[in-house]
């Protein structure tokens, strides 16, 4: 369309120097997690994890992998373990958290059915036992309580003296890609980009790690309701959940972001890990800048 009159460059540059002072005040808008002043995961923490469900041998070889490399030195930058030293910013984090693979449980016969509920999710959890943090990750024909509606994943912790914490990530390749997996599906709604090819190859289990990683940062963070959040406890926004849809520089509603991208493959990450794995990660809070930060 036409300009009706013309614009000096003199009026032209002030309006894109006005333009990008707004822009930078809404980039540099402070976002805020307090901190409730209770206890954190920090120092050594065993991630237990129970399969229930199908999954394969490679899928599960993705998920370990990713956990391992959370706390690996020698992958090459930006790396999944820069990414989680993030957490150790947080108040009472300084010692880590270390996240160590421990035992791994496989519930393939699906004994409590196919539809599970939230108290379902506690019982498969406590298989764990209570000194560990224990995940249990649902297969892509396993429905889960608020699964695709509300939620991709969720972390939680028990009661009592023997507390423990736990988290829950379910496959949504064939339920809901498009709300659990993307980017690497289009979006239920909004704008229709094309969507990323995942970098290990599997549209579900990608989408499992990003989720993943969203759960373990609110896990060691707010692992007992009480410690960095922003909003109600019972809907709480936390140190990757306040960061939704963010990958890389750039990023608004509907784009990831800039991130990187295999020359052989097409596959995008933003993050290297063990055994040449790649992954993409999302945005996490840092509490020394209050801001969301991404690798890439």
């Amino acid at each position: 369309m036409a300009l009706r009159g013309r614009i000096s460059s003199g009026l032209l540059l002030l309006l894109i120097c006005a333009s990008s002072s707004l822009a930078a005040l809404v980039q540099e808008q402070p976002l805020i997690l307090k901190y409730h002043n209770g206890a954190l995961l920090k120092g050594m923490v065993t991630v237990n994890l129970i399969w229930y469900g199908t999954f394969t041998p490679i899928q599960r070889s993705v998920i370990v992998d990713f956990l391992q490399s959370l706390n690996s030195t020698a992958s090459q930058q930006p790396s999944a373990g820069s990414w989680w030293k993030t957490t150790e910013k947080y108040k009472g984090a300084a010692a880590g958290p270390n996240l160590v693979v421990g035992k791994q449980f496989l519930e393939e016969t699906y004994p409590l059915g196919k539809s599970l509920s939230n108290s379902d999710i506690v019982l498969l959890a406590a298989k764990g036992g209570r000194s560990a943090v224990n995940v249990v990750l649902t297969a892509k024909d396993v429905a889960v309580d608020g699964f695709c509606m509300s939620r991709c994943g969720t972390h939680g912790s028990t009661g009592g003296a023997g507390r423990f914490a736990y988290a829950w990530v379910g496959n949504s390749e064939t339920q809901c890609p498009g709300y659990c997996a993307w980017p690497f599906h289009q979006p239920i709604y909004g704008p229709q980009a094309p969507p990323l090819v995942p970098p290990n190859g599997d549209v579900g289990v990608d989408g499992m790690v990003i989720n993943l990683a969203a759960v373990l940062a609110g896990t060691v963070t707010n692992p007992y309701n009480n410690g960095y959040f922003q909003g109600p406890p019972t809907a709480p926004l936390e140190a990757v959940t306040a960061c939704t849809g963010v990958f890389g520089s750039g990023a608004y509603p509907g784009y990831a972001g800039k991130v990187l991208v295999d020359a052989s493959s097409g596959a995008s990450y933003n993050a290297n890990g063990v055994n040449g794995r790649r992954f993409l990660l999302p945005a996490m809070w840092d509490p020394e800048i209050s801001q969301c930060v991404t690798l890439v």
